[in-house]
């Protein structure tokens, strides 16, 4: 008797490199309070310098918290049914909630070291989508919260809503980044891989956000499409199939 296995091999390797990777990135912030704490413990430290380790001891904490938020969020996507088609999301009510994050997270971003992000928001009609709201949500703020991590301030970048010939919808993410070279772009929805780690880290990125994109995505019927010229920018889009749009007219 013969058993393919390869496909379980397969599996046991993404498992490791999987604990592996959480491991690390857990590991990196958990070093970094361990040190604060016993320099804080250790060394008698003025008012101002006591700030300054808290703050930054604040931030690794954060990122941890992040980190598991994530990972949470990947879990239940990928244990939950499918999402149904009778519940509608307004996407411009989704607009307006990416609008909300991507303009805060501007500014922590910048935080007065450069110009804020040009952040425009198109719609060329008013659609309902049918599906879960957080899932669309978090999809969607996701590729606008990358584009403003990953776009140097004072970088312009466009968020649009699009009906399609077709009766698809398009949303898009549109950012004057460093762009992506083309041997990257196929494993951007790997979990915890990045283009520049250190970049990613130091605006609070956990690696897994085109994770979580690709998983709602696949979860609506949508198409995951990126487009990117280094030097130039970057593309992101989510087109959902036209059973799952609702159009409006104008806006």
């Amino acid at each position: 008797l013969s058993r393919d296995i390869t496909a379980v091999e397969q599996a046991e390797a993404m498992r490791r490199d999987f604990v592996a990777n959480v491991s690390h990135e857990i590991r990196t912030p958990l070093t970094v309070l361990a040190g604060f704490v016993e320099t804080l413990q250790s060394l008698p430290l003025d008012e101002d310098e006591r700030q300054r380790y808290l703050a930054l001891m604040a931030a690794q904490s954060t990122r941890m918290q992040t980190l598991v938020s994530d990972l949470l969020t990947l879990s239940r996507l990928e244990g939950s049914p499918p999402v149904g088609s009778t519940d509608w999301v307004s996407v411009h009510l989704l607009m307006q909630q990416v609008a909300q994050e991507a303009q805060a997270l501007s500014g922590h971003v910048t935080d007065g070291s450069g110009k804020p992000h040009a952040i425009r928001f198109e719609e060329s009609e008013a659609s309902d989508i049918s599906g879960a709201h957080s899932e669309l949500l978090s999809a969607m703020a996701n590729l606008a919260g990358n584009a403003v991590r990953y776009t140097p301030p004072g970088g312009e970048i466009v968020v649009r809503w699009q009906s399609l010939p077709d009766g698809r919808g398009e949303y898009s993410v549109q950012d004057s980044g460093p762009g992506i070279a083309a041997e990257h772009i196929p494993r951007l929805t790997e979990r915890f891989y990045r283009v520049d780690s250190s970049r990613s880290r130091e605006t609070g990125g956990t690696g897994l956000g085109l994770a979580i994109v690709k998983h709602v995505a696949q979860r609506h019927g949508a198409e995951l499409k990126i487009e990117s010229i280094p030097g130039r920018g970057s593309t992101f889009s989510l087109v959902f199939p036209q059973g799952r749009i609702r159009q409006h007219g104008a806006i």
